[in-house]
């Protein structure tokens, strides 16, 4: 009997020795295939939002200026781009409305205290939507360090732990 557990266990280990570059393999393609492009669109969504967030606040400076200065009587001046940043000047009697982008296409017409407050309600949403993108990268990063710690496990590596910083003042 004692012999027949040596045998079972050698072939235990053989079998184990060999699936163990498969299984590498495995994690490595999960690691890759999965794991990074999922970091990269959640990382491009959120960098399309911060975007949006400095659109909408370039306009409500921009609104702003228009709301301090004399522009609804005088009208304003200014530069509008037709596409492919090609402008043309256009002149603008009455700047005491502005159409405001709301999404989906559509404008609607507000004053300037309305557009102010909609951009402030419109930029708070777009930051809570920012920070649930943020926490997702953070846990989709985890599980990458986790899959790689994973990897160096089953491949036997002797990976240095990281060393604490020491303090300069002790």
């Amino acid at each position: 009997m004692k012999g027949s557990n040596r045998v079972v266990s050698t072939f235990i280990l053989n079998m184990c020795a060999e699936s163990i570059p498969s299984k590498v393999v495995q994690y490595e393609q999960f690691l890759n295939e999965r794991l990074k492009t999922d970091l990269r669109q959640v990382l491009d969504q959120r960098d399309k939002l911060y975007g949006e967030v400095a659109e909408y606040l370039q306009l409500k400076t921009v609104i702003e200026r228009i709301k301090e200065s004399n522009f609804k009587t005088e009208g304003l001046k200014t530069k509008v781009d037709l596409g492919c940043n090609f402008y043309v000047q256009a002149h603008v009697p009455d700047a005491s409305m502005i159409f405001v982008s709301v999404g989906y296409g559509f404008f609607l017409e507000m004053t300037h205290d309305e557009a102010i407050s909609f951009i402030e309600k419109k930029v708070s949403r777009i930051n809570s939507n920012i920070e649930t993108l943020t926490k997702d990268a953070v846990k989709i990063k985890a599980h990458i360090k986790l899959v790689l710690q994973g990897l160096q496990e089953i491949q036997n590596l002797d990976v240095e732990p990281e060393k604490p910083y020491r303090d300069v003042l002790s």
